[in-house]
């Protein structure tokens, strides 16, 4: 679960790390309001879960009353990369000397949690390993020990941060104490500023926290609706189902994580674009078919379908059933094919005879079949 850059610094301060004073509004009337309080000049930031807010105009400071209500009325209500802006986080201003970056995230290679340090920030962190990889410095946390002060004091030295050191210790450290404690599989301070006056704090804030956590984070899952930032995504994990939305055209819906990723690859080598990652899992009833149908088929670009479905404790008749389900109550406007194939497989194609499905021997056959039916239709011309 992703957190708004105004969720992620409420994190950083309750763990002792100095952030910008600032509150949220959702009207230019009470960003007037809190500019007054804080005293200018103010940064108003859109908070939507995207990067380059900046660039694509949802960052404006307003160094006076006059100039703090027209930047809010520019942003809020703003189409910004296809999230609407529903609120601003307004920051009292700051004058930056130094920029860093500090962040940690779950390296599964090396089972531990990975903390980088760099001297370069403000930037995409990704864009400096790229073009700058001599400025990035990284240490693998031990999980029994954490991060200890002498790792801390090494890291900071090695990757040639300079400014009030004390402080950026303690920021850096917070910063993982925080990552633990709340389960997140994401956590960086980018930049983390020095400023004119000597002082050091967390500028800017990223915090995902690991799904499978969120019973331990109840404080936390309560806006997961706020954060979700693809209505999809959202509906599918209130339905139970697991749904990655991706960029293709070519719905794909298995039984099994494995299944999936592998039906993915076979989508791509003959020519489609997977459009989602759906996984029904074992033992799926006739229910969670009809609804994984209806999910994939919300998103627009979906041109077709391939299923893949192996049954072991999930029973093909059943899954047969559901596809039935679906056809009777839902417009499938697009070609679907199916292969199914283990426990009760038989009985399932018998179930599909004469409906709009197509059944394939193998996935590939499956998926084939699905482009050829595009491809007829004149779909992607």
């Amino acid at each position: 679960m992703k957190l708004q850059e105004f969720m992620a610094k409420g994190l950083l301060r309750e763990s002792g790390i100095p952030v910008p004073a600032g509150e949220v509004a959702e009207t230019p009337e009470a960003v007037a309001a809190i500019a007054d309080r804080l005293g200018y000049p103010v940064a108003i930031k859109a908070q939507v879960l995207v990067g380059g807010r900046g660039k694509a105009g949802g960052i404006k400071v307003a160094g006076t009353p006059e100039e703090a209500r027209p930047a809010a009325e520019s942003i809020l209500g703003m189409d910004l990369k296809g999230l609407r802006v529903g609120k601003v986080l307004v920051e009292q201003g700051i004058e930056i000397q130094s920029e860093y970056y500090a962040g940690l995230v779950v390296d599964r290679s090396h089972r531990s949690t990975a903390m980088i340090i760099s001297e370069m920030g403000g930037v995409d962190i990704e864009e400096v390993a790229r073009d700058h990889p001599e400025a990035i410095h990284r240490l693998s946390i031990d999980p029994a020990y954490g991060l200890l002060p002498f790792q801390v004091n090494a890291a900071i030295y090695q990757a040639g941060l300079q400014g009030p050191l004390r402080e950026i210790a303690a920021i850096i450290t917070g910063l993982a104490e925080m990552s633990q404690a709340r389960d997140a599989v994401l956590a960086e301070i980018n930049p983390l500023v020095v400023t004119k006056d000597g002082r050091a704090m967390a500028a800017d804030a990223k915090v995902e926290i690991d799904d499978s956590a969120l019973f331990r984070q109840p404080d936390l899952a309560q806006f997961r609706e706020e954060t979700a930032d693809d209505p999809l995504e959202l509906l599918a994990s209130q339905q139970g189902l697991p749904y990655v939305r991706l960029d293709g055209n070519i719905g794909i819906i298995g039984n099994g994580a494995g299944l999936v990723m592998m039906t993915l690859d076979v989508v791509r080598q003959v020519g489609g674009r997977p459009a989602n990652f759906l996984d029904i899992g074992g033992g799926a009833r006739a229910e969670v078919v009809r609804k994984a149908i209806e999910i994939v088929l919300q998103d627009e670009k979906v041109e077709g379908i391939v299923l893949n479905i192996f049954g072991g404790i999930t029973r093909g008749d059943e899954v047969a059933r559901g596809l039935l389900e679906a056809s009777s109550q839902l417009d499938l406007r697009v070609p679907i094919a199916i292969r199914l194939a283990g426990t009760r497989a038989a009985e399932g194609l018998a179930v599909l005879e004469d409906s709009p499905f197509v059944p394939a021997a193998d996935v590939q056959t499956a998926a084939r079949e699905v482009m050829s039916a595009i491809k007829d239709s004149g779909r992607n011309q």
